[in-house]
Formats: C-alpha cells, structure tokens, sequence
C-alpha cells in the first residue's frame, strides 16, 4: 500500500508541476500588456481629483496692483484662464453674473442685476477700455475683449426687490466704458458682455414702475413737468415691451401703447393695455416707458425715453376694492440717508404714541442701517427698509410708499426722522391710569378715520437750535435738544391713503387729495412736531450736505439761500459759521425733554431705551 501510495503522490507533483510551468510560461509571454495596464491604471489614480492629496493642488497668488488692473499680456491671459478653470469646481461661483440695466449718477454707477446676491459674494466692477481704432483684432476681424480692461471692488450691493439687487461701481476713469459689468471675484465671465452695453445718464431715464389697478404708476426724470403742480397727459404716450435697454423704436418683440391719463412732478399714470389688465399676474419682466413728443407743431418727432423700469409682484400692489378693514390704524413713511443713529429714538418714540408700522425709504445710506433695522425688528417693532437708489427723489418716492401703505394702513404719516410729535396738553394732565399721553398720536388720527370730508391732519413744526452743545447728546435728540425759533415753520401731515389724489402729487409737507376732501389743522396747544433741524455742526453738515428732495438745492449750492429750506445765513460752504451753537434759540423748550426723562428713563440707570443696544 505504501509503495502505491508514493507513485499516486509523484504523479500528483508532477501534475502540479506541470501546470505551474504552464502558467509560468503564460505569464511571461503576458508580461509587458499587464505591465503597461498596470501604469495605466496608475496614472489614472494619479491624476484623479478624489485620489489626489490636499498639498498636492497648485495654488496661484496675484498681487493687488495685478487683480487691479490686467492688460493685454500672455500672463494676463494664463492669470484668467487659471482662474475660470479653478473656479469651475464649483458651479455657483462660475456662473456669470448678468447685467440688466446700468444707471449713470454723478458719484458712481448703479448696475441692476436680475437676481439676488449671495452672502458671501466678493464683487468686482468690470470696466472695458474705449476703443481707439488700434486695437489688435481676431482674425474673424473681431476685437479681442481681453485685450485692455479693469478691476475694481464694488462700492456697495443692496437688494431692491423680490427679484433683482443692486450694486454701485465707482465712476470710469478716462478712456474706459461707462457701461460698467460685475463679475464675482476669482468667478467666470463673458468678456463680451459689457463691449456693448449702455448706462443711461440720470437726468433722462424711467426708473421705476408699479401696477395700481388698470394703471401703471411709472416714475421719470427728464420730463421736467413743473414742480407742485398737475401737468397735461395728453401729450405723453406711455410704451409697454419685453424689449431690453429701452430700444422701443427697433424693438424685436411686441410694443403695446396706451395713454398717458395724469402727469405731475416725476410721476406719471399710465392706462394699463388690455391683454396687461387682464392678466395681471403674468405681467413680470414687462418693462415701461414714458414717450412725448418734440420739435415744431408741424413736424413732431415722438422720442422715448431710456427705461430700466421694469414691472414686478404685481400681486402685492394691485388694489383690492372690497378690503374694508385696515391692518393698522396709523404707519410711518420716511426717506432718509445716513441718519441711522437717529432711527431708533424716532421709532421708539412714535412707538408709544400710536404707530403701529413703519417704511423707511433708504436713499444709498451707507451708514449700518440694515443693523439698526434689524435691532428693531428684534425687539418687535413692525419696520421695513425698502432700497431706494434714485437720489433726490423723495416726492416720488413718498407718492411710492403711499401706494405700498395703501393695504396696510388707515393713516400714514410722512415725517423726517428729527421730527416727532408733541403734545403739551395731554403730556401734563393724567387720565386714569397708566402714563400721560399714551397712544396720543394715534387717537388723534382715529377721531377722523370715519370723517366725510377730513382726508389729511397736518401739524405745525417748531424748529430747534443747536442749544448751545458742540457734540451729538448722548441720549438723544429729545433730551439734548431745547432752544427753538419762537414761531413755527411749516407743517408736516398724515394722510388718509384711500383718499389722496389720482396724481399722488404731494410737495413733501402735505399731498393732494382728492376732490370733496380737505386738510385739518391741529391747534398748537394740542400737538406739536419738534424738529430738531439745526443740530450741532458735524451733525448738520452731514445732513445738508445732500439733499434727498427733488426741488430742495443742496446748500452748498448758490441758489435759494433766503429759502426756509436752508439754514439763514449759512452760506455756500462748508464751514462752520461763528457763533453756530447759539443761533436759532429764541425760545427755551424743554416740554419734551422732561417729559422723556420723567416716563422714558430707567430708574435706576436712567438710561433711555434707544441707548441700549441688543447687536
């Protein structure tokens, strides 16, 4: 048995033997295709993103003075390829940012872009050099757009709407485009984009557009229309397109033509066209223009203006006729710019005396006041801030926020933010319980909200001085503030909004309303507006220096100076004239300072609300 088990063994190694040599022979002829499928698989390892170690990744630095400025040069050109390569990773980023319209303003350019910016967005302004009939050409005869452009950061961004935001570009230096691209930073673009964009110049433009039932009300600059005063709409057409830029003379897609039914100041309406009216959801992107017409009576040309007003959400401004009740019984309508510290006094103020609701107009502050905004809204008070970039434009823009309070508010009131209300009577004499004077504003306002005949409750103004302080009071206007001119200066008023008329037409201090409606007057002994106009130096200079109303000269300007508008005796320029902190005080006033102290200050701090911050 052993011996036939050691042959059965042998013949198994032999076997086994054979077959490894079979194999051994199979694999060497084989060699060098799984040697070169091996690399290959290698290198594809190699050069696989997910494979490749974070130090591995090449990472390019460029100077400021580079990003800056970047001209026709082979590493420019490397430098931009680079960066929209890396910048493909991530899809958001590479996706360029498209220009709607572009605004010329004297201190810098205004782009509206169709969408909204993202949080972190690094924006540069993009602008292409003027061409001199020198430049290097392709060779389909076209020029080359990365031969001569430059960089440079934004100066700020803002959201304007539900749709579209806004940035602001420095002015062009000499031999560059005014119309100005944005791109974010290390992002893609279309260098062709801009080559043959427009920015139209402020003074002749349409600038906004909201439906208001079967009208559009479309605000415009360059009609100058006599100011205060209705104007005749017959000789406006008012223009609806798709068309882009304003070209409504060579416009590819359909223009409907309507007429113009009222114009007065900026502001025009216009009938809306049929296939508009009755689709009135459908209506976003339709731009608007203003056209009219010039040149002899026997040979009229019809020109039309440039417009970037385009409309949107009509859902929220068109009217509803068979709403009765009102949200709140009285609001707030302001325009400012670079006021914020003043917000929170003025809000907090009114608060107590009835405003239920708030609208700022934000006339390009850059000041924080989205912070103070949101501190706001934080502690429960009901205040919005709406972009508004159109400067000098606070008639229109009050006529603007009348139509948006319209649904919300029964009273609206239309005051500066150094204007609050007084009221000496009701202040010094308690009723039952509580402290004097509470809700005072609003319980005026709501005696007339039934009134067959009362439409606006208009408030004479006591202008205060400098009161003898040479720094901003630390707790506030109210309290810091106390010498006043002896007689008023006129009036500021809250407005039934239903009741003003069809124009909008309003001169700042009071509105026109409509036929079969009047104003009231309050009498002095019963309410006051404090308005603390003439502050300390630095504080008034700031505010004067632009103005935010359309028919207000700046002060610097030489024009008007015996105006009550501006400050008697100030001059042109911006210098502080003597005796600055005594003037304007005839009369000492401290009615709404001890009042504010006595019910206002913490007791054991005495500190004000507004002082205290929650950011």
């Amino acid at each position: 048995m052993s011996g036939m088990d050691s042959s059965e063994q042998r013949r198994k190694r032999k076997r086994m033997l054979r077959s490894y040599s079979q194999a051994k022979h199979y694999l060497s002829l084989r060699r060098p295709l799984i040697i070169c499928f091996s690399f290959f698989i290698f290198l594809l390892l190699l050069s696989s993103e997910r494979f490749r170690p974070a130090s591995f990744r090449p990472v390019l630095t460029a100077s400021t003075t580079t990003l800056s400025l970047l001209s026709s040069t082979a590493s420019n050109s490397i430098l931009e390829s680079f960066t929209n390569r890396n910048s493909n990773s991530n899809t958001r980023d590479s996706t360029p940012l498209r220009v709607q319209d572009r605004v010329l303003f004297p201190d810098h350019v205004l782009l509206i872009v169709p969408n909204r910016f993202r949080q972190n967005d690094q924006l540069e302004c993009v602008y292409h050099r003027l061409s001199n009939g020198s430049d290097e050409l392709l060779q389909d005869g076209e020029k080359n757009p990365h031969l001569d452009f430059a960089i440079r950061p934004v100066l700020s961004t803002d959201v304007y709407d539900e749709l579209r935001s806004i940035a602001r570009c420095p002015l062009p230096s000499n031999n560059y485009s005014e119309a100005v691209d944005l791109r974010r930073r290390g992002g893609g673009y279309d260098w062709t984009a801009g080559i043959n964009g427009t920015a139209y110049p402020w003074d002749r433009v349409v600038y906004e557009a909201v439906i208001d039932g079967d009208t559009a009300v479309v605000f415009v600059k360059g009609l100058n229309l006599r100011p205060h005063r209705k104007s005749d709409p017959t000789r406006l057409t008012c223009h609806f397109g798709l068309g882009n830029n304003g070209n409504w003379e060579k416009d590819q897609g359909f223009v409907l033509t309507t007429e113009a039914v009222t114009a007065a100041q900026e502001v025009v309406r216009c009938l809306l066209p049929r296939t508009i009216r009755n689709n009135p959801d459908k209506t976003h992107g339709v731009r608007v223009t203003i056209g009219y017409n010039t040149g002899s009576a026997r040979a009229p040309v019809h020109v039309t203006l440039p417009s970037v007003a385009t409309i949107y959400s009509s859902k929220s401004t068109v009217r509803n006729e068979n709403q009765k009740k009102k949200k709140h019984e009285l609001c707030a309508c302001t325009m400012l710019w670079n006021q914020a510290p003043a917000l929170k006094e003025w809000v907090m103020y009114h608060a107590w005396l009835g405003v239920e609701r708030w609208f700022i107009y934000d006339n390009n502050s850059d000041d924080g006041i989205e912070d103070v905004v949101q501190e706001l809204e934080l502690q429960a008070y009901n205040v919005s801030r709406q972009s508004w970039p159109w400067i000098k434009t606070q008639e229109a823009g009050f006529s603007r926020c009348a139509l948006r309070a319209r649904d919300e508010c029964h009273w609206v009131g239309f005051f500066d933010v150094d204007e609050f209300f007084y009221f000496p009577r009701a202040f010094r004499h308690h009723r039952g319980d509580g402290v004097p004077g509470e809700n005072s504003l609003r319980n005026l306002v709501s005696n007339y909200s039934y009134s067959p005949t009362i439409g606006e409750i208009r408030t004479d103004c006591h202008s205060f001085g400098p009161s003898g302080l040479s720094s901003h009071p630390s707790q506030g206007v109210t309290v810091g503030y106390t010498c006043r001119l002896q007689s008023p200066e006129r009036h500021k008023s809250i407005v039934r909004a239903d009741l003003l008329d069809v124009t909008l037409l309003n001169v700042v201090h009071h509105f026109r309303l409509r036929q079969g409606f009047r104003h009231l007057n309050v009498p002095e002994n019963v309410a006051v507006i404090n308005h603390y106009k003439y502050q300390v130096w630095e504080t008034f200079r700031a505010k004067f220096f632009r103005r935010v109303a359309t028919y207000v000269v700046d002060w610097q300007e030489d024009q008007n100076q015996g105006s009550k508008d501006r400050a008697p005796g100030l001059g042109t320029e911006a210098i502080e004239p003597p005796n600055w902190r005594l003037r304007f005080c005839e009369v000492w006033d401290t009615g709404l300072k001890d009042y504010v102290l006595g019910y206002f200050a913490d007791p054991a701090t005495g500190s004000l609300p507004w002082e205290k911050s929650l950011l």
